[in-house]
């Protein structure tokens, strides 16, 4: 991608506070992930469910649900393409046109996301009933959710190309990281948006195995594609004839 630069600052690599941030943490974070949801699931399967809500409250929750669901899966997905074929996204970034369409998707699906996720924080704040049953862990995995789909539409706005960066610079750093062979230099050197973004990443991962996200790591995982739940009350009504 020579006719898209690399937002890669002109600066030293190699500080100290890098190789803590994007070295030791993400180790810290993936063990603690692996432990704490392995523990999880042999002390208490029963957690492993989205306690769902839809019984109290189904419209609004369809409007928050459905567009967070295919947003993040999108922007997931993505992530996940970049990460395992960095050369092929660069060469399909090579073409401007292709480059353009990536970059759109992206943010249309960042927005679809965006929209979701908000929908789904008012309808836990001003429904009396669900707000009883909101924890303090969804609290702040929502609010970690918020501030992650923000800094990432921050970044896609501000730090273009991002399809394009991902996949040349923070693809290497993350099989970097799978290799054991950690090297944190470009990431260094890269602005603090990016860096806030890939931390947020890192504290999602490190809070998932206490959250209610467990739910997705659950096969066979029919979220998207399930019929509508429908509850119906079944209330015994005296007859005409003084019968109870």
């Amino acid at each position: 991608m020579n006719n898209f630069p690399l937002p890669i600052a002109a600066a030293p690599a190699g500080l100290p506070i890098d190789d803590v941030l994007f070295v030791v943490v993400p180790y810290v974070v993936l063990a603690l992930f692996f432990v704490m949801t392995i523990w999880r699931y042999v002390k208490d399967k029963f957690s492993y469910s989205s306690f769902s809500s839809q019984f109290l409250e189904n419209q609004h929750q369809f409007w928050g649900s459905v567009p967070w669901h295919y947003g993040i899966l999108a922007l997931v997905a993505g992530h996940l393409i970049g990460f395992l074929f960095p050369r092929e996204v660069l060469w399909w970034n090579a073409v401007p046109a292709r480059l353009y369409i990536m970059e759109t998707g992206a943010l249309i699906f960042g927005v679809t996301a965006l929209v979701g996720l908000v929908n789904l924080i008012i309808r836990r704040a001003i429904n009396e009933r669900i707000r009883a049953v909101t924890s303090r862990m969804d609290v702040l995995i929502l609010v970690l959710l918020l501030l992650q789909v923000l800094s990432g539409l921050y970044v896609a706005l501000f730090t273009r190309w991002g399809t394009s960066w991902f996949a040349g610079v923070l693809s290497p750093y993350l099989w970097s990281l799978f290799t054991l062979r950690p090297d944190a230099s470009a990431v260094a050197l890269l602005p603090w948006s990016i860096k806030l973004h890939i931390l947020g990443a890192y504290a999602i991962f490190g809070v998932f195995p206490f959250t209610r996200l467990v739910h997705v790591l659950v096969v066979p995982n029919h979220y998207l594609w399930r019929r509508a739940q429908v509850v119906m009350w079944n209330v015994r009504k005296n007859s005409t004839g003084g019968g109870k």
